[in-house]
């Protein structure tokens, strides 16, 4: 999984890097070392949707996810539209000239600090009110 995180004004996401998602048991004690040395206080996961606006099996697995984490974190959890993400990394980094070996390598770490820049700009735009049920 792709990590980002932002910085102390929560105006610009920053890449924090790559967490292989299994084992799950790793993972979750990488995640929880990750949460109390930056001392994050929400995590936003990406949630993904179809180009219509609708949910897919995808979006189901992820809501699991979510609710699993749920039950091992004590700070907040919210989901945010991950639509394109990938797609706006991947674009990225060729741009920016990213061999294809680093960008399977890069590309969620990527994706992850454009979910995070994406929710933190909604943020500014709407007076630090989140939407419920993103």
């Amino acid at each position: 999984m792709g990590l980002a995180i932002s910085d102390a004004m929560q105006m610009i996401a920053l890449p924090l890097g790559y967490l292989p998602a299994e084992p799950f048991k790793d993972f979750l004690s990488s995640l929880k070392d990750i949460i109390r040395t930056k001392e994050i206080e929400m995590i936003l996961v990406g949630l993904p949707r179809n180009m219509d606006g609708s949910y897919g099996p995808a979006a189901l697995k992820v809501r699991e996810f979510v609710a699993v984490l749920g039950e091992i974190v004590a700070i907040p959890i919210r989901t945010w539209d991950e639509r394109l993400t990938s797609v706006q990394a991947n674009r990225f980094l060729i741009e920016n000239r990213t061999r294809r070996r680093q960008r399977r390598e890069k590309v969620d770490t990527t994706a992850a600090t454009l979910l995070l820049q994406s929710y933190l700009e909604y943020l500014s735009l709407h007076s630090q009110t989140p939407p419920s049920g993103s």
